[in-house]
C-alpha cells in the first residue's frame, strides 16, 4: 500500500506552495513571500512549501477573530454545536486522505493517523452534544424571593498553539470546545506539520461559509517563534491553550499570567511511568508496554519512559518485551505492515542518541535497539535499557522517542515514591492482580498524575475524560468530562423578584 500524494493534495485543497495564514475576512494570505519547507521524515524529502504567517498576518487574523467573537457570541450554543458537527461531517468524508496528510508529515504509521482523524471526529461529536448541556447549578438563596444560579459564558478570543506529534487531534480537543462555548479560535500549529492545519482550515471554510458562520476559526502558521510570541502576549486574546515542552510552557504561563484575567491552559511534558508488581500477568503487561513506549515512534506525551518493575519479575518481564520488540516493523508508514516510523526530524533523531549514550554512561544496558537506523529518514531502533536509576538526568527528562529505561525495586511504597519521584505528571499505570495495590496507586498516596491506568498502557484517550497533568504537565485539561468549562467564564446570578430591600425604609415615609 502506498499513498498517492498528488491525488491527496487534490482532495484537500493542497498545492506545492501553499498559503500560511487564513481569516475569514482576508481569505488566504501569502504576503511574506518566504517558505519553508513542510519534510516528510521517513524520506527526509519536501513535501509541499509552505509561504511562513508574518506579524501583520497575525494582526488581520487577530482583528477578524475579535470582530467575529462579537456576532459569535449570542449565536445560541446549540446552532454554534451544529458548526462543529458539520466540521466533523467534513473529516468523516475525508477521513483517508486526512490521515494520509498526517502520516507523510508526521511519520505515524496510517493506521494510527487514521485512529487521529477518528477522534476529531469522535471530539466533533462529543462537543456538538455539550453544545446543549453548558450547564450551570441552581442554588438556593439565604434571602427571601431571591433566585441564584450559576452561569457560563464565552470568554472571547482563543488562541490555540499546538505540538507536532498529534497535529490534528489537539486542534479539535482544544477548538472544537472553544467553539461551541462562544469564542472564535485562532490556531498556531507547529511548523513541523503545517499541511494538516493547512487541511483543515480548508474544511472549516467550507463549514463556515455553508452555514452562515464566518470568522470562527482561523489559521496562522509562522516560521519564526517571535510570530507565536505576539499571539502569547496580545491582551486580546483571552485563553491561550498551549500543548508543548514543559520550558515553554513555563514562558507562556509567565507570559500570560503577567496580565491579569487572560488564562493559559497548558499540556505540557510526560515522563509517564508504569509499575508492574509481582502479581501482574506479565504477558498483557509487555503487549501494553511495548505500545505504550512504540507507538507513534514514542512521540506521545502519553508515552512510557519509565517501567518500574518489582525485581522478582524484572528479569521475566525484560524477556517478553524483547520478544515484543523482536516482532515490530519499523519503516516508511506509507507501507503496510509497518507499525513503527521514524522520529519527526534530525534534532529529534540525536536527542534519542545523546539520551542513550548518556544512559550507558551512567551504567544503564541496552539489551534492546539503542541506535539510529542506517537508512533515509530520522529512523531508530526500539529501545530498552535495564538498570536504570531514577534519579539521571536523562530517566528524569522526556526524550520523545521510543526509548523505556527499566527500573527494578522492591516494595510497592518505593514503587509508588520512584514513579512519582520525576516533575512530570501526565500518565501512569499499575499492572496489578492485588487489589489492594491497585487501590493504594490510585489513592492520594498512590500516583500524582492527571491519568491513571490499571493493567493498560499509558498511552490512549477516550475523548469522554478530561486530558492533562499535573506538576510541570501544566494542570490544564482538554476532551471530556467538565473540560469545556475551561473554555467559558463561570458568572453567579442573583435575582431579586420580589419588592423588598434591606433599605426599603430609607423610601417609606
Amino acid at each position: 500500500m502506498s499513498i498517492d500524494q498528488s491525488k491527496v493534495f487534490a482532495e484537500l485543497s493542497l498545492k506545492a506552495v501553499n498559503p500560511g495564514a487564513h481569516d475569514s475576512q482576508h481569505g488566504w494570505s501569502t504576503a511574506s513571500g518566504v517558505t519553508f519547507d513542510a519534510i516528510n521524515p521517513a524520506t527526509e524529502e519536501r513535501l509541499a512549501q509552505v509561504v511562513a504567517a508574518t506579524a501583520e498576518d497575525l494582526e488581520r487574523v487577530t482583528q477578524t477573530a475579535v470582530a467575529a467573537h462579537q456576532r459569535w457570541r449570542m449565536v445560541p450554543a446549540p446552532r454554534r454545536g451544529e458548526l462543529v458537527a458539520r466540521i466533523g461531517e467534513l473529516c468523516k468524508q475525508h477521513h483517508q486522505a486526512l490521515a494520509a496528510i498526517v502520516a507523510l508529515e508526521t511519520g505515524k504509521s496510517l493506521a494510527e493517523a487514521m485512529g487521529e482523524v477518528r477522534e476529531v471526529i469522535d471530539m466533533a461529536i462529543l462537543a456538538a452534544g455539550q453544545s446543549r448541556m453548558l450547564y450551570g447549578f441552581t442554588q438556593q438563596s439565604q434571602r427571601t424571593h431571591h433566585r441564584m444560579y450559576d452561569q457560563w459564558l464565552p470568554l472571547g478570543v482563543v488562541g490555540i498553539i499546538s505540538a507536532y506529534n498529534f497535529p490534528a487531534a489537539v486542534w479539535a480537543q482544544n477548538g472544537f470546545l472553544s467553539a461551541i462555548g462562544g469564542n472564535t479560535v485562532i490556531w498556531k500549529p507547529s511548523p513541523k506539520v503545517p499541511l494538516t492545519a493547512l487541511a483543515l482550515q480548508h474544511l472549516c471554510v467550507i463549514a463556515m461559509n455553508e452555514l452562515g458562520q464566518e470568522g470562527v476559526f482561523s489559521l496562522v502558521i509562522p516560521e519564526s517563534n517571535e510570530v507565536a510570541e505576539q499571539l502569547v502576549r496580545d491582551t486580546r486574546v483571552a485563553l491561550i491553550s498551549f500543548t508543548g515542552s514543559s520550558p515553554v510552557g513555563r514562558k507562556v504561563a509567565q507570559i500570560v499570567g503577567s496580565t491579569l484575567g487572560r488564562r493559559s491552559l497548558l499540556e505540557c511534558s510526560g515522563n509517564n511511568g508504569c509499575i508492574v508488581d509481582e502479581t501482574a500477568d506479565l504477558e498483557l503487561a509487555a503487549a501494553a508496554i511495548a505500545f505504550g513506549a512504540v507507538g507513534t515512534s514514542g512521540q506521545r506525551c502519553t508515552s512510557t519512559r519509565r517501567v518500574i518493575a518489582q525485581r522478582s519479575i524484572a528479569r521475566p518481564l525484560v524477556e517478553l518485551l524483547k520478544k515484543a520488540y523482536g516482532r515490530i516493523a519499523v519503516g516508511d508508514p506509507a507501507v503496510a505492515g509497518n507499525l513503527v516510523g521514524p522520529l519527526v526530524d534530525r534534532a529529534a533523531a540525536a536527542h534519542f542518541e545523546r539520551s542513550v549514550a548518556e544512559a550507558v554512561e551512567l551504567g544503564g544496558q541496552v539489551v534492546f535497539g539503542g541506535k539510529r537506523m542506517d537508512r533515509p529518514g530520522y529512523f531508530v531502533e526500539p529501545t530498552i535499557i535495564v538498570n536504570a536509576r531514577n534519579e539521571w538526568p536523562c530517566v528524569q527528562e522526556e526524550t520523545f522517542a521510543p526509548l523505556i529505561y527499566v527500573i527494578e525495586y522492591d516494595d510497592l511504597a518505593e514503587a509508588i515514591a520512584l514513579h512519582n519521584g520525576v516533575v512530570q505528571g501526565l500518565a501512569s499505570g499499575i499492572h496489578s492482580n492485588h487489589l489492594g495495590h491497585i487501590e493504594l496507586f490510585l489513592s492520594a498516596a498512590g500516583s500524582d498524575c492527571g491519568i491513571a491506568k490499571v493493567n493498560m498502557g499509558t498511552t490512549g484517550a477516550d475523548v469522554g475524560a478530561a486530558f492533562g497533568g499535573e506538576k510541570e504537565t501544566g494542570g490544564g485539561r482538554t476532551a471530556g468530562s467538565d473540560a469545556w468549562r475551561g473554555y467559558m467564564r463561570r458568572q453567579s446570578v442573583c435575582i431579586n423578584w420580589g419588592k423588598d430591600s434591606p433599605w426599603n425604609h430609607l423610601l417609606n415615609d
